[in-house]
């Protein structure tokens, strides 16, 4: 199958959901449209779709891959697709300029953001970048926070030497040897890379220098806040217990991807990708997936602003990028 193409969708049929019960209409069809390419962050959607966890909330649930968050916060803006799967700093930066996109949760509240290269070159801290070669995407979210990152660690931009180009041409750079590291995420593009040559990889953190920004979550337009509350709250105690089912058996979550597409990595990588996440996924112990707060979003839009060119009535403006209100409460286990 062409990945270009790729879609999964599961039966409609009569569900009962917890404390509703829904025999007498078929499910909801419902589109989450991711922000990339399949990679290990996802595996907890098509697990939970597999375990039937959205099928029990009443939603018939079709999975697409994405072509980057600002694409995806497009579609769901127009309302092509119900939900998304996007970096918080795209719909900030949306937000602000009035696109009707409000995030319903934030799934990885520390960031993968990360300059990495292969181990065995010995690059581990900042200081090490100075004289390399950085392969950088223009205007992709790791590259609107590399200033900051260079400020926070004190470089200057002539401490690298810069190679652009788009995503694939950026880990060839890596591969090659024509870049000795690439701005990714610790849980995508490293894995990727160990997928292509076999060499273990090392990611030098942006949070490890300041920069926590919260980063990927669920999305989704305000009418349908307003006009399908329900359906969010379905979906999103779904994709909630979804998280949590995949934390407890990441091999099978990645066989959940494998089986939707046997093109989405190879099953290694995959379960060591999401693991990756998994450790992204909380700040205190207690914390459920999805649940981020006010301080958090906060942090984020104030490191935009001061960094990222975002406008500074941003700050003013947090309750309008984001919600908990359609969240599961506590886990009663």
């Amino acid at each position: 199958m062409d990945r270009r193409t790729f879609v999964i969708a599961t039966g409609a049929g009569l569900v009962a959901a917890p404390a509703l019960i829904r025999s007498a209409h078929s499910a909801d069809k419902v589109q989450l449209l991711l922000n990339w390419y399949l990679y290990g962050e996802h595996a907890p959607f098509f697990y939970g779709k597999k375990l039937g966890l959205f099928e029990k909330e009443g939603i018939d649930l079709t999975i697409m891959e994405g072509r980057g968050s600002g694409v995806t916060l497009q579609a769901v803006g127009a309302k092509s697709t119900q939900f998304g799967h996007v970096d918080m700093s795209a719909v900030v930066r949306a937000g602000i300029r009035g696109a009707p996109v409000v995030s319903t949760g934030v799934l990885l509240q520390k960031n993968p953001a990360s300059a990495m290269g292969f181990a065995e070159k010995n690059i581990r801290t900042a200081n090490d970048l100075k004289g390399k070669t950085v392969a950088t995407t223009p205007g992709d979210a790791l590259s609107q926070v590399w200033p900051a990152f260079l400020k926070k660690a004190n470089l200057r931009d002539s401490d690298v030497r810069l190679v652009q180009g788009d995503a694939q041409t950026k880990l060839n750079a890596v591969i090659s040897g024509q870049a000795d590291v690439l701005l990714g995420f610790s849980h995508d593009q490293s894995m990727k890379i160990k997928d292509a040559t076999g060499k273990a990889v090392f990611p030098i953190m942006f949070s490890d220098y300041g920069l926590n920004a919260v980063a990927t979550g669920i999305v989704a337009h305000r009418d349908t806040l307003s006009g399908s509350p329900d359906l969010v709250r379905r979906f999103m105690r779904a994709a909630t217990l979804s998280a949590e089912a995949a934390e407890k058996n990441a091999g099978a979550a990645a066989d959940a991807m494998l089986e939707a597409d046997s093109k989405a990595g190879k099953k290694e990588t995959l379960t060591e990708g999401f693991e990756i996440s998994t450790k992204l996924y909380r700040v205190t112990a207690d914390q459920r997936p999805f649940h981020t707060n006010a301080n958090a979003v906060k942090e984020t839009v104030d490191l935009l602003v001061e960094y990222g060119g975002v406008d500074p009535s941003a700050k003013e403006k947090l309750a309008t990028f984001f919600t908990t209100d359609f969240l599961p409460g506590k886990a009663t286990n």
